[in-house]
């Protein structure tokens, strides 16, 4: 299976999830709009261990929606949950001689 990604959320494969349950489907929360990526249809649960979320899908698929984007759907199985933060600089920049 290939990572899959919906805006700054990347779901990749993994082979075993495993830590706390969690008790909500929520993979990400918009820090400005307050929109979020969770699962929305389908029997899934979502895990934390050591700062990562592991979605483990147990139904067929489940559909992830986000209010920004279109709604995809993901296969059964285990998926590590990355967010892709954006870049920002530290202040400085380069001068060239």
């Amino acid at each position: 299976m290939q990572a899959i990604r919906q805006g700054d959320v990347i779901l990749q494969p993994v082979k075993l999830t495993s830590g706390k349950k969690l008790s909500h489907l929520t993979l990400a929360e918009g820090e400005v709009t307050g929109h979020s990526h969770r699962i929305t249809r389908g029997n899934a649960e979502l895990c934390e261990k050591d700062g990562t979320m592991y979605l483990k899908v147990l139904s067929e698929k489940v559909t992830l929606t986000h209010e920004e984007h279109k709604p995809i759907e993901i296969p059964q199985g285990n998926w590590m949950v990355r967010i892709q933060r954006e870049y920002e600089p530290m202040g400085w920049r380069y001068v060239a001689d």
